[in-house]
């Protein structure tokens, strides 16, 4: 019983947390806040439907390690193309007077010596 209200109560939060995302995702207005939707929101809740789905497969004794499988892919991969979308916006120039470019920093860079004086 303490199990099955467990499911419930994780099916119930991922599916809160993916409604929110979705809805962040089709309602903001800028890329970059756009991104907060998929990757925080949804992820936490997709997450918590696994979770749920692999509580579930312990409840009938036939545990399945797919669900662990997608979990973790599932967090590895959406950090990573969060930062994919924020460098391809960053990089177009969208809405130059309400995102700044970022400040350019050649320090890191090698210097090239200056060019000999001319023989003349």
């Amino acid at each position: 019983m303490i199990l099955e209200v467990f499911v419930s109560l994780f099916i119930v939060v991922g599916a809160f947390f993916a409604l929110v995302g979705s809805y962040g995702l089709i309602k903001l207005d800028n890329p970059m806040a756009r991104l907060h939707g998929p990757t925080k929101a949804s992820t936490l809740g997709i997450g918590s439907l696994l979770i749920a789905s692999v509580a579930y497969s312990v409840l009938q004794d036939d545990l399945s390690l797919h669900e662990l499988l997608i979990t973790a892919f599932l967090f590895v991969t959406a950090p990573i193309s969060a930062h994919f979308i924020a460098k391809a916006h960053i990089h177009q120039h969208i809405d130059d007077d309400e995102m700044p470019s970022p400040p350019r920093d050649t320090s890191w860079a090698v210097r090239r010596p200056p060019d000999p004086p001319a023989d003349d």
